[in-house]
């Protein structure tokens, strides 16, 4: 009580009212400990009243229950759960780069896959956990997952083999192929590499540049693996820059070093890591470049905004929905259903062709 209420004879304020800018009390949880006591049966007596289990008599069960209601007592959700055997957790992480945060979400395709991912799961009654890209291994020992999806994960991530050991099914690349508790999603990487540059060709391409991410990723090295192979059953050489850090602007600093660099620029351009189609195209013209006139281009990315471009642009698409409902109904197999042996899928890309890559696009053509 201050001295201007004690004088008027007011009452004195609770500590930490509102008026006094404190913070409200926490409210105590009620806990089982307590139920048991204001009903005056043991713990044990409680809990299976209130889990339908053990040899009560209605009086007893009902009684429990209704001094549960009264109290408000609500059961620890996770922990029933644990004791059941199932948490309906699914965790999800994009292990691609893992050095420092990532905000992978600003990028269409991993938008496109962590949202199919959870829309999916949450059909068959599971919840999605995104888990952050770069903690160390030993935070996540002791998540409750009942599984986890490791997405394009580092060459010999040691998070496949962690929870492999832990028992844990894990949904990746087919680096898992064979391997017990191990169940992938993957693309036809070499059918994918020929689409593009096949198509480039044809369209008259002799100078072929393609852009790619440097980070060590089995995505990154089949994909290459791929274009190698092209090139050596071709006889055509592809320019290959490597980015090693993920983001637009490397991306984009490497496209311009293609273009404004000395000599003869290349006439074709696939840029395999996902940049906006919009900023592809305003990199070349800063360089002087025309797309299609003298730079044809191909991007691999699931933003809508390619076709809405000047020229509309053409695009690779991994299909990041088809690939996520294709995982999560492996996962349902292996939760729900009971499935045991390792297995896995392979979902088609897509590629859809605009004028920026063809030929008779071209101004007087």
């Amino acid at each position: 009580m201050n001295e201007a209420d004690r004088r008027e004879g007011r009452p004195a304020r609770p500590a930490g009212s509102a008026r006094q800018g404190g913070a409200k009390p926490a409210v105590a949880r009620v806990r089982l400990v307590d139920v048991a006591r204001e009903a005056g049966l043991s713990k044990t007596t409680v809990s299976a009243a209130l889990n339908g289990t053990g040899r009560l008599s209605d009086a007893v069960r009902e009684h429990a229950r209704e001094t549960a209601r009264r109290l408000g007592y609500r059961p620890n959700a996770t922990a029933r759960l644990l004791r059941a055997g199932h948490t309906r957790l699914i965790g999800f992480a994009v292990r691609e780069y893992v050095a420092g945060p990532w905000a992978y979400m600003e990028l269409p395709y991993f938008t496109q896959l962590t949202n199919a991912t959870a829309t999916a799961a949450l059909e068959h009654g599971h919840a999605l956990v995104l888990l952050p890209n770069h903690s160390p291994r030993d935070e996540w020992a002791d998540l409750p997952l009942d599984a986890i999806c490791l997405v394009d994960p580092v060459v010999d991530d040691p998070l496949v083999d962690d929870f492999l050991a832990a028992g844990i099914p894990v949904l990746t690349d087919r680096r898992v192929e064979g391997r017990p508790g191990g169940y992938w999603v993957d693309i036809d990487y070499d059918a994918a590499m020929r689409s593009v540059l096949d198509h480039l060709a044809e369209q008259g391409a002799t100078d072929i540049a393609m852009v790619t991410a440097g980070l060590d990723t089995l995505y990154t090295r089949r994909y290459l693996a791929a274009q190698e192979a092209w090139s050596a059953e071709t006889g055509r050489r592809v320019r290959v820059a490597m980015v090693d850090r993920p983001g637009v602007a490397p991306t984009l600093a490497a496209i311009g070093e293609l273009l404004g660099g000395a000599g003869p620029g290349p006439d074709a351009l696939f840029v395999l890591n996902e940049v906006s189609p919009t900023l592809i195209l305003d990199c070349a013209r800063r360089h002087g470049r025309r797309v299609p006139d003298d730079l044809l281009v191909v991007c691999a990315t699931e933003d809508s905004t390619a076709e809405h471009t000047d020229p509309p642009v053409s695009a690779l698409s991994m299909q990041p929905a088809l690939v996520a409902v294709a995982g999560v109904e492996l996962l349902v197999e292996v939760l729900d259903k009971g499935l045991a042996e390792p297995r896995g899928t392979e979902v088609a890309t897509r590629l859809d062709i605009r004028a920026s890559s063809l030929a008779s696009a071209r101004t007087g053509s």
